[in-house]
């Protein structure tokens, strides 16, 4: 409701979690911003890791889920991507706070003495500066409008009680009181679990965890109680006597089939309400608009309803005409698989944006989408000869899938098994998207299988080989690992429009995409690939970097030096994943002729690309203006 300045104080919900860890207090924090934003509030968001570490940049995915990356380069958790995907906002570095950044901002204003000779202490420093922290970011507009935001939703990682969230916890209590009542609303969330041999739902894990809280400074306003199925209304009042929480402010969250459900979960028990009601806002609030929201989350389930046998009997005949109907329905809406060829496979959350960014094209084309995660080493000929059950397996998967998407990593572990992936693709016409070093791999494979360099490969797992298609950064470090790659978002433009690339983006002259990665295609290489069919039809403002590559005659063969899935939404697919996703389902064509360039301009903007790149060139056609950098007007 701030119309660039109209409401007077900002207003924070806190979440916190007890009990146990992986909750789903992330999803849980976006659910709660999608609500309010439907009600009518702009909303931001803060999320508070404990770590020590000042980023997520050198955690192994294994341990922590992936790096997500913001447009100002900024390498954070991945519940950042959580709060982005599903409130349509764009995030910065500083919205994520840490351990590490607390303490080094502290250190480094003791250093230049900014406190007069006094004992830096936790209590009043460190807490001082998480409530300066949270109260500067809070004030960042994050959703392309002016002015600060009106709600800010704020998520306390970790478990309460934990010793390194102390801090924290101290910092929030008197954060509560610093603000003022109606300015700060707590949501706890907490498990209420099932004992299999008693076989009913148990409350006192959720007491313990309250009373914890409550010890700590902050008491709950709002308890989001995890559960298998739904609380028992027994429970539920048992809880508000025991936890002081009026039964009304007991949210149950229970098992749903997808996440897009939550934010519908919590409408329907009126959290809304209790949330606007402790910050003092239900009366400027409107009814949540969940329109969209609700026939996407609907639209998922239809499309990942089980096929089989119903559990209930039915007669002979209903059975033959539920069968029936059951293959119409897949006849309409065909199941799509995706080989996903990488390191991390063990670990889902190590490419939880490459997930989202599927599951959002898939939905976007109606299709059910099944994923195949195929560790990239058991396609190697060393599986073959030690594991010949686990390299049969990977190549059937492989084999039976409709696409296959490379994505990134480090170091050179199933490297050969990701250029084997390219060249199965790339061979046999499986559409293909190779994403930073998927499209790394994808250039070193068609230099030794076209160009016959057998010797090709990356500086990174090769630093002597005489033909290296890949080559570390100029400006890079090798010392230094955090925050030392080209990060963020960087501008990339079209060489050719008439790509598929660029149809799929719009027909526009450029795209803004964000980047993480050391290394990069060898610009002294670009010319022999480009002669021997291979198309770089992205670059950046240098025309140094390659930034897209296409096999111009395969059905969808494409490389991408950024990471497109960072900026896909459920309403807004990421185009690349869209293309990929497409030609799966052979659909490719009708979606790439909704984005025909207007004859003569494919031609135009060649010339004027290829003329001067640094002098502006309108050309008019059909609404459409581009630079000869390709810049969209």
């Amino acid at each position: 409701m701030n119309k660039g300045g109209g409401m007077k104080k900002m207003k924070y919900v806190v979440v916190t979690g007890g009990v146990v860890s992986g909750l789903g207090k992330g999803v849980t924090a976006s659910s709660i911003g999608v609500l309010l934003k439907a009600c009518g509030f702009r909303v931001t968001s803060i999320k508070i890791d404990p770590y020590l570490n000042t980023d997520a940049g050198t955690m192994s995915p294994f341990e922590h889920g992936e790096v997500f990356v913001l447009d100002d380069g900024g390498e954070v958790d991945l519940d950042l991507g959580n709060y982005e995907r599903f409130l349509d906002i764009k995030l910065t570095r500083d919205n994520n706070i840490t351990t590490g950044k607390i303490y080094q901002a502290v250190i480094d204003k003791e250093r230049r003495g900014d406190y007069l000779g006094k004992t830096v202490q936790v209590v009043p420093h460190i807490t001082d500066a998480i409530q300066e922290w949270i109260e500067r970011v809070a004030m960042i507009p994050v959703d392309g409008q002016p002015g600060p935001a009106d709600v800010c939703v704020i998520e306390l990682g970790g478990t309460i009680g934990d010793i390194e969230s102390m801090p924290f916890t101290e910092a929030l209590g008197q954060f509560s009181y610093r603000v003022g009542a109606g300015n700060f609303c707590l949501v706890h969330v907490s498990l209420v679990p099932v004992l299999s041999a008693v076989g009913e739902q148990k409350t006192k894990p959720t007491q313990h965890s309250v009373r914890g809280l409550r010890s700590l400074g902050l008491t709950p306003n709002i308890l989001a109680c995890r559960s298998t199925l739904a609380l028992e209304e027994n429970v539920k009042q048992k809880l508000s006597q025991f936890c002081h929480v009026p039964a009304e402010n007991i949210i149950n969250l229970y098992d749903v089939p997808n996440i897009w459900h939550l934010p519908l979960l919590l409408r329907d028990q009126k959290a809304h309400e209790a949330i606007l009601g402790v910050l003092n806002l239900l009366g400027i609030a409107r009814e949540p608009n969940l329109k969209e929201w609700t026939s996407r989350a609907e639209l998922c389930d239809k499309l990942h309803e089980p096929v089989g046998p119903s559990k209930f009997q039915f007669s002979y005949l209903a059975t033959v005409a539920m069968f029936c109907l059951r293959f119409m329905y897949l006849n309409h809406e065909l199941q799509i698989r995706i080989a996903i060829v990488g390191k991390y496979t063990g670990l889902s959350d190590s490419y939880l944006s490459l997930l989202k960014a599927l599951l959002h094209a898939s939905v976007s084309l109606r299709k059910k989408l099944v994923v195949d995660w195929i560790p990239a080493s058991d396609l190697e000929d060393e599986t073959a000869k030690e594991n010949p059950d686990v390299y049969k397996a990977a190549w059937k998967l492989l084999r039976g899938s409709d696409g296959v998407l490379v994505p990134g990593g480090f170091g050179d572990r199933g490297v050969e098994g990701k250029i084997l992936a390219a060249k199965y693709a790339r061979e046999n016409r499986i559409p293909f998207l190779g994403i930073c070093l998927g499209m790394q791999i994808a250039v070193i494979e068609f230099a030794r299988s076209i160009l016959g360099l057998q010797d090709a490969n990356s500086t990174e797992f090769d630093p002597d080989t005489k033909d290296p298609c890949v080559i570390f950064m100029p400006e890079g470090s090798k010392t230094h690992f955090g925050g030392t790659m080209r990060l963020g978002s960087r501008r990339t433009y079209f060489q050719v429009m008439d790509c598929k690339s660029a149809k799929l983006y719009g027909n526009r002259g450029f795209i803004d995409e964000r980047h993480r990665h050391r290394y990069e295609v060898n610009p002294d290489m670009v010319s022999r690939l480009e002669d021997a069919g291979l198309s770089f039809t992205g670059k950046d403002e240098t025309g140094q970097r390659m930034e897209i590559v296409e096999l111009p005659n395969h059905p969808y063969y494409i490389g991408a030096q950024f990471h497109p899935e960072f900026k896909s939404r459920p309403g807004k697919p990421s185009a690349l994943f869209l293309g990929l996703i497409a030609a799966a389902c052979d659909q490719l064509d009708s979606l790439l002729h909704a984005h025909k360039i207007p004859n003569g301009m494919a031609k135009k903007i060649s010339l004027c690309q290829n003329g001067n790149a640094t002098k502006f060139a309108k050309i008019p056609t059909d609404g459409i203006y581009s630079n000869c950098n390709g810049v969209h007007a």
